[in-house]
């Protein structure tokens, strides 16, 4: 009896313990949709690890795991899932500034970082590297300097790294607007101790135009990595980014002053007299071709326990050849004969020659944690040298006017049609006045140091600072030259963060500066050109910060205040469609934020947010922006959700459900006294499914479910893809 008792016991103990295994497997598994989702922290955000909770700089996230769930493939569009980001403008493939625009509190921003250094793509950013995308909030010239960073924030892709494991993936997806893609992710140990660790990226894609149906688009991506582990503290990884593009750019649509002269307010009353959104209103053959050429190299040294050294050295490199076509939508007068009521198109075209932009960054990073007493130290001192070198050759065409309404045939402004008008001026005075060169040459040299402190458990401090210098060699802009100069900044950085809760709950405040130098702008309609004075910006910003449900919720509310001194402003175009600008004064822009991640139910992930912003010119030469809110500022209003569910268990174990969207309020895109012109309002869904298998995954999207016709713009109106529908297979291994 008592054998029976014990073997009874026994059973009872092992039963137990499977109960126990069971559910340690299950938080392992609800672990992983916790990191992906939920877990924020970076080191990247202050160049030294730090947790959510305790990190005073505003930050959104989104991890690879959150890509595949939604079926993402681009960098573009992940954007979505950022709270208070709107995108302006999709990429063109220009060299230099050929990537996707967008806005963050109010203020223009691109893709510009990679792994923390600096490493722009010209064109769509193709994600099959991305293993986490960071925007980090409000100025960042402190820690990233002036050259890439804007006052709204900064974005930084970090990339995937090789593993000591064989392993990998093949994808290929079709879908809607002819569009097809083969991507592959390979992983492998080169030698017997793993010491030596290579992985690769690669994609290939092809894609329609929603609107041209003879536009044929093509991307490739091309990501070598690789890593030495030589010992315990020395690592040593190089990265390479080839990402080449033959692409037709977006009808873009500029505006020459407001049209409500002629009973147009918006994009809505325009559509209503004619304006088809789905309708090219020109050809096909209009390509540029584009190339970005990233490599990336980085010694880490763990010095000992306390000391860490990172040295990098980094080159970027984009390319450009090719068409840009664009319209005015005025009159055939430009609106400057006021019997001239016809409202149509003018056709025109911004191409690029063999336009080349080149950056070389050296950087060195000494990481350093110890202790003085009781008070914990986290610091990081560095120094930067980044050379920047423009080598590109625009030229410019206004070529026709035509109706955008009745049955014309648009399509004969094409590849031919267009070389045949620069033929046509070529060594003539109206050729002289349509070619742009920009060569340049700087250099910009560094230095900076932040420390975090820990006063008290809970309390955390910081203080950082930046010391820049900026050294134009000289260049030619348009037909001026423009002579060398140097300039010179100071830019601090401020932080508190006091755990009300132990690493639940925060209160946060900031001080965050950063500033740019413009140099030289087209000053008058004969593209004279003037140097600016340095553009600085000052944020105040405070909120709170959450880590809750044993780390199922992480949560962010804030409220900024950023003052912009010596700001830019467009104050019309020159005849050969160049901005005219003025250095006309301050701006402010002031906002509230609010993002949520969580994982309450099992399977049940959410990422959310809602964003304010209140931007306006608060001095400047122009009484008709004065008080106004800038053209560039984006929509006041944004919000962003995304819900997938995935069973964890059961029959139906691996199968997931997502559904999001986005809205935006009206985005006004000529805001003066004379006149107001807006984007409308827009709510834009999608959903998918998703079947995650441990050999292959299948899924479905659809973007766009209601077939919305929403339009972006960055001083313009882009129409944006209507019901789009993919599918996608891949096989692991």
């Amino acid at each position: 009896m008592k054998k029976l008792i014990l073997s009874a016991s026994v059973l009872s103990s092992i039963a137990a313990y499977g109960q126990q295994k069971d559910t340690v497997k299950m938080n392992k598994m609800d672990e992983v949709i916790i990191n992906a989702y939920i877990k924020k922290d970076s080191e990247y955000t202050n160049k030294m690890p730090l947790r959510a909770i305790e990190n005073p700089q505003v930050y959104s996230s989104i991890d690879r795991v959150a890509l595949e769930n939604q079926m993402i493939f681009t960098v573009d569009e992940a954007y979505r899932n950022v709270t208070g980001l709107q995108k302006m403008w999709n990429a063109t493939g220009r060299a230099g500034d050929g990537g996707a625009y967008v806005n963050l509190r109010g203020f223009i921003s691109n893709n510009s970082l990679r792994n923390g250094l600096v490493a722009p793509v010209s064109g769509t950013v193709d994600a099959v590297n991305i293993e986490k995308i960071e925007v980090l909030k409000g100025p960042s010239a402190t820690l990233y300097g002036s050259n890439v960073t804007s006052y709204g924030g900064v974005i930084n892709r970090v990339t995937k790294k090789p593993y000591d494991s064989l392993a990998g993936n093949v994808l290929v997806s079709a879908g809607r607007y002819d569009y097809y893609r083969a991507q592959a992710d390979l992983n492998a140990p080169l030698t017997k101790d793993k010491s030596l660790l290579f992985r690769v990226n690669t994609a290939y894609t092809t894609e329609g135009n929603f609107q041209n149906s003879k536009v044929h688009n093509k991307y490739f991506a091309f990501t070598p990595s690789l890593t030495w582990k030589v010992n315990d503290k020395v690592d040593v990884n190089l990265e390479y980014e080839m990402f080449d593009n033959k692409a037709q750019s977006e009808q873009n649509f500029f505006f020459i002053g407001p049209l409500s002269a002629f009973g147009f307010s918006g994009m809505k009353d325009l559509e209503k007299a004619g304006l088809d959104y789905k309708k090219p209103y020109v050809g096909s053959g209009l390509y540029n071709t584009g190339r970005t050429r990233n490599l990336f190299g980085q010694v880490n040294y763990k010095i000992n326990e306390h000391i860490r050294s990172s040295t990098s050295i980094n080159s970027a490199y984009s390319y450009s050849n090719g068409f840009n076509p664009y319209f005015y939508i005025t009159t055939k007068s430009y609106g400057a004969d006021p019997n001239d009521k016809e409202v149509g198109l003018y056709r025109g075209d911004q191409s690029t020659a063999d336009s080349k932009q080149r950056y070389l960054q050296v950087q060195q990073n000494f990481n350093f944690d110890f202790h003085i007493g009781s008070m914990r130290n986290r610091t990081v001192v560095g120094g930067d040298y980044l050379r920047t070198r423009n080598d590109q050759f625009f030229y410019f065409g206004v070529i026709d006017f035509v109706r955008f309404t009745g049955d014309m045939d648009y399509t004969n402004f094409n590849a031919d049609y267009v070389t045949n008008y620069y033929n046509s001026i070529r060594n003539t005075p109206a050729w002289d006045s349509s070619i742009w060169p920009l060569k340049n040459k700087s250099n910009t040299y560094s230095a900076y140091v932040s420390n975090v402190i820990t006063p008290v458990q809970g309390l955390n401090l910081m203080t950082a600072i930046r010391y820049e210098s900026v050294k134009f060699n000289g260049g030619v802009k348009g037909s001026n030259e423009t002579p060398a100069y140097t300039q010179r900044a100071w830019s601090p950085k401020l932080g508190l963060v006091y755990e009300l809760v132990k690493e639940k709950l925060s209160v946060f405040g900031n001080y965050q500066n950063s500033f740019t130098s413009n140099g030289y702008f087209v000053s008058d309609t004969a593209s004279n050109l003037s140097l600016s004075d340095p553009e600085k910006a000052n944020q105040w910003e405070g909120g709170f910060k959450a880590d809750l449900w044993h780390g199922k919720v992480n949560a962010t509310l804030n409220y900024y205040n950023i003052n912009v001194k010596n700001t830019l402003q467009t104050i019309g175009y020159t005849p050969q469609g160049r901005a005219i600008e003025q250095q006309m004064g301050k701006r402010n822009s002031k906002g509230v934020e609010l993002e949520v991640n969580a994982y309450l139910v099992k399977g049940f992930s959410l990422i959310a947010g809602l964003s304010y912003n209140d931007s306006k010119f608060t001095e400047t030469t122009d009484a008709t922006v004065l008080g106004k809110r800038p053209n560039t500022a984006s929509s006041p209003w944004l919000a962003n959700f995304n819900a997938t569910y995935q069973f964890t268990e059961g029959n139906l174990k691996g199968l997931g459900l997502a559904f999001g969207g986005n809205y935006a309020s009206a985005n006004k895109i000529i805001n003066t006294t004379n006149g107001t012109f807006e984007l409308p309002k827009y709510v834009v869904l999608n959903a998918n499914v998703f079947y995650d298998a441990k050999k292959f995954r299948v899924g479905v999207k659809a973007d766009n479910l209601t077939n919305e016709h929403y339009w972006i713009g960055y001083t313009t109106a882009n129409a944006q893809k209507l019901l789009n529908v993919a599918g996608s297979f891949s096989y692991k291994f």
